[in-house]
């Protein structure tokens, strides 16, 4: 515990700010911002610091991975939840999945550091709605998994399919239901793979796994 694996990259300069946002589905987003934080799982600190007293770090693995993202993606909620207490403006930048190898490469990070969450900060031009949500009975689920049934995830998803903001992006992709939205155009099957095959590639190359120490 207290180990604080993770770092923050803060990016001010507008061309950093432009490679970032060129995989995002919500490009304005992350170009816009005043600055954008990338949050990412770093082993490679505390690595240092433990040879350098030495002892024998073993933490270049997917365990410690698992350990540093949980790290990594706490300190961007808090940072979140900050700047919004303080009036500013936040979005999740989705670009990090789909372009790790690029920050890896943008960002100088060294074997033990891979990106997990990018968040673009500013004073907002206009206030959104909030987006939609399922019910709380969809995620609280007490003292085990509730396998829904066909009828209850009906029921779950019935607010969120009549939603004006449902309706709205069913008009703009030109889709007959709201799942579809996502299989087919936000996260159709073959860019699923395409980026996976890319993330285990950083994950090999920053060293988490297939690591022989």
């Amino acid at each position: 515990g207290n180990m604080q694996l993770y770092s923050i990259i803060v990016t001010i300069d507008s061309r950093v700010r432009h490679e970032l946002a060129a995989d995002s589905v919500d490009e304005s987003a992350a170009e816009e911002a005043a600055v954008l934080l990338v949050f990412c799982a770093d082993v490679s600190r505390f690595s240092k610091w433990c040879a350098q007293r030495d002892t024998q770090p073993e933490y270049q693995n997917l365990m410690w991975y698992a350990h540093a993202t949980a790290d990594a993606l706490r300190a961007a909620e808090n940072a979140a939840v900050q700047a919004e207490a303080h009036g500013l403006g936040i979005c999740f930048v989705d670009t990090v999945l789909r372009s790790a190898d690029r920050l890896v490469e943008l960002l100088s990070l060294p074997r033990g550091v891979v990106p997990t969450a990018v968040l673009a900060v500013g004073y907002p031009a206009e206030q959104p709605p909030v987006s939609d949500r399922l019910p709380m009975e969809a995620v609280v689920h007490y003292d085990r998994y509730n396998q829904f049934t066909s009828a209850e995830i009906d029921e779950l998803w019935a607010e969120r399919e009549t939603s004006e903001q449902t309706l709205a992006l069913l008009e703009h992709y030109g889709a007959d239901n709201l799942a579809r939205i996502f299989t087919d155009f936000r996260y159709p099957a073959d860019d699923n793979m395409q980026y996976t095959k890319r993330y285990l590639a950083t994950l090999r190359a920053q060293g988490f796994i297939d690591n022989e120490q």
